[in-house]
């Protein structure tokens, strides 16, 4: 069994789960959270876009949203975190690292662990669930992607509301509902991650080629 304080589930409730929900619209999973975790849940975004924020905050507007500020983060990052906090008038809780981070700065062997994993750890005690923005899209490593599944490394579920979405859904719903870009998509930016390991693409590259160029990392550690 997996679960926090509150509520316990297993393996094969989240399988049937996953399978239900695998033809479900994310506002139908959002309301499937709300209704079981209530404010045990949290949503943790990078805000490169605001659309998980905007379906969050559509079903309950008091939703505790999380972002890791890294110390590393584009300016142009940092100001649209607050342009979105403020249109929503969001319960955003900004996150940063211990002062062990200090001795490894962005792009270093420990700087995910410090400024990135350990801190989300240390913000979901005490929840139930938690809800990224994965999609399968995103990269081969995130293929396979379920809508919910038990995060047993946390103990928490953990619900990516928008896996079956693609790019071109992203879009279109940006269009659709009118919301803000982030400034640095128009400049190439398709992943936005901390400003050392992140540069623009090109027409035709991956999204995600622009995340830790030069390496062979993929991933930071938060979905792992």
């Amino acid at each position: 069994m997996v679960g926090g304080a509150h509520v316990d589930v297993d393996s094969a409730q989240i399988s049937a789960l996953a399978a239900e929900f695998e033809s479900a619209p994310p506002e139908t999973v959002f309301s499937w959270v709300n209704e079981r975790f209530a404010r045990r849940a949290s949503v943790v975004c990078s805000f490169q876009d605001c659309v998980l924020v905007d379906l969050a905050v559509r079903c309950d507007p008091g939703i505790e949203v999380i972002f890791l500020d890294t110390g590393s983060h584009f300016p142009e990052t940092l100001g649209f975190v607050e342009e979105v906090r403020a249109l929503y008038g969001l319960n955003l809780r900004v996150v940063s690292p211990g002062p062990e981070a200090h001795a490894w700065p962005c792009g270093t062997d420990r700087c995910c662990e410090l400024r990135k994993v350990r801190p989300l750890d240390e913000a979901l005690q005490g929840r139930d669930a938690w809800i990224t923005g994965l999609k399968r899209c995103d990269s081969p490593d995130r293929a396979g992607t379920p809508v919910v599944s038990l995060d047993h490394a946390r103990g928490l579920v953990k619900v990516n509301p928008l896996a079956r979405w693609s790019d071109e859904d992203v879009a279109e719903y940006l269009t659709d509902h009118a919301l803000p870009v982030h400034p640095l998509v128009e400049k190439g930016y398709l992943s936005i991650g901390c400003a050392p390991t992140t540069r623009p693409v090109v027409p035709g590259e991956d999204p995600r080629a622009g995340r830790w160029p030069g390496t062979s990392k993929t991933e930071c550690g938060l979905h792992t």
